[in-house]
């Protein structure tokens, strides 16, 4: 009994002071802006998962429960949460504080003002049946903040479709469609899997610059098992 209370007050106490907060009347388009803080990470599009879960459909959903996200955090899942003005203000404000030890990196937003137009621009943008155009219009916003949908992989240039990769020592070398190969020091390369409707044809893995100076990539392979099959080891 005591274990929950210490979970529940600190919530409860949270979502008191964050009252106010959310009692500001926010404006939705300084709340799409802001929104580019988050987008790298959350659609807005129902059933597509990036690191973290789509929002659609968000207010009054329970934490931690959205059929097709598997990396909740126990903390989150145990949360007895649901997603209303008040517990999305105090999430917003400071992740670990209102929940303690959830999968949330992102540190918050301390100023009131700019969580409550957040909020205004995530009621309506996130609601069920949200039109098209809307989240196309929002995708288009936030792809010029750094943010929004993920690069469609199915549609490659040679230079980005990654025909064999050899490994030797230290060293891969990644051959493209186009014929060239690329060196990269073991460290610099990463392999990665995307299985979404994005993700790369079967067989095709894409290649994607990782740095400013060209000397890092990532190599995104349809599933985990193309992985081993394509890496021939080999000097």
């Amino acid at each position: 009994m005591k274990s929950i209370l210490r979970t529940i007050l600190p919530i409860a106490g949270l979502l008191f002071v964050t009252h106010s907060a959310f009692a500001v009347e926010g404006d939705p388009g300084r709340g799409a802006r802001i929104f580019g803080a988050c987008a790298s990470c959350h659609s807005l599009e129902p059933n597509r998962h990036m690191t973290g879960p789509s929002l659609s459909g968000l207010w009054n959903r329970q934490a931690g429960t959205l059929p097709g996200f598997d990396r909740f955090s126990p903390a989150l899942k145990n949360s007895g949460i649901v997603w209303q003005n008040a517990a999305l203000d105090a999430w917003i404000a400071d992740p670990q504080k209102f929940i303690p030890e959830n999968h949330m990196t992102f540190p918050g937003i301390k100023d009131a003002r700019q969580r409550a137009d957040l909020l205004a621009f995530l009621k309506d943008a996130t609601r069920p049946g949200a039109p098209a155009a809307q989240r196309a219009q929002q995708g288009g916003m936030m792809g010029m903040m750094g943010g929004g949908a993920a690069t469609n992989l199915k549609k490659l240039d040679p230079g980005d479709r990654v025909q064999a990769i050899r490994y030797c020592r230290d060293t891969y070398r990644v051959t493209t469609a186009d014929g060239k190969t690329h060196d990269f020091w073991e460290r610099n390369l990463r392999f990665k899997t995307d299985s979404s409707s994005d993700g790369p044809e079967k067989g095709a893995p894409a290649i994607i610059d990782a740095g400013m100076q060209g000397d890092r990539a990532s190599v995104i392979f349809a599933t985990p098992e193309e992985i081993s099959a394509f890496v021939a080891r080999q000097c």
